[in-house]
């Protein structure tokens, strides 16, 4: 049995995520993760789309040895060296490694922006408008909150406790998150109800205008 930390939560959900990626993404491509965490999701995904790269990163730099640990244990020869990303820097990943100036046909993003402060999410967007590919995907999940549906008791008691632990954090409006979106050029694609009251959200790039 492993002793390396677990996430309940991406125990739970990494199933129904990759489903979607599935039916998302082509055969083959390269994949940057955001907020690895514990690395459960990328040696997931990894093994069940094994003609896709990842790369996988942690804003904790404490994080980086769990990561290549799990991925270690699974013997997966298509992730990479997990590597620290703030997504309040520039460039995003380090000097000289062939992640920095790379191009991803997928950027995952799952439970970050409601346990980061609201200007993560715009750096979210920019960095990843930079970095995925002309046909690429960003993929956010996560809990949000949406002018147009009644908000889950449990996810107001959810956005109520973040905010407890840290007045920069809470579950954030969808529409907020579009607004952000569409600054750095990027255009809500699709919207899929996922469990425990989540959203997995995709954003490709908006349509030059003609």
């Amino acid at each position: 049995m492993s002793t390396l930390p677990c996430s309940a939560a991406a125990e739970r959900n990494k199933q129904v995520i990759l489903d979607r990626l599935c039916q998302l993404l082509p055969a083959q491509g390269s994949a940057l993760e955001i907020a690895s965490g514990t690395g459960q999701h990328v040696v997931f995904f990894a093994a069940a789309l094994p003609q896709w790269i990842w790369q996988p990163s942690d804003y904790q730099t404490s994080a980086l040895p769990v990561i290549t640990a799990r991925v270690a244990q699974q013997a997966l020869a298509n992730v990479r060296a997990p590597q620290q990303l703030d997504v309040m820097a520039q460039p995003w990943l380090a000097a000289g490694t062939p992640a920095q100036t790379a191009r991803f046909d997928l950027i995952l993003c799952a439970n970050m922006l409601h346990i980061a402060p609201w200007p993560t999410c715009s750096a979210l967007m920019q960095g990843s408008a930079r970095h995925l590919s002309p046909n690429g995907v960003l993929v956010t999940y996560g809990p949000y909150l949406e002018d147009e549906v009644t908000t889950a008791a449990g996810n107001l008691d959810f956005d109520r406790s973040l905010r407890a632990q840290d007045p920069a954090w809470g579950i954030r409006r969808r529409a907020d998150v579009e607004m952000e979106a569409s600054r750095a050029g990027l255009m809500l694609a699709a919207r899929h109800e996922m469990p425990a009251n989540n959203l997995l959200l995709v954003w490709r790039a908006a349509p030059e205008p003609i």
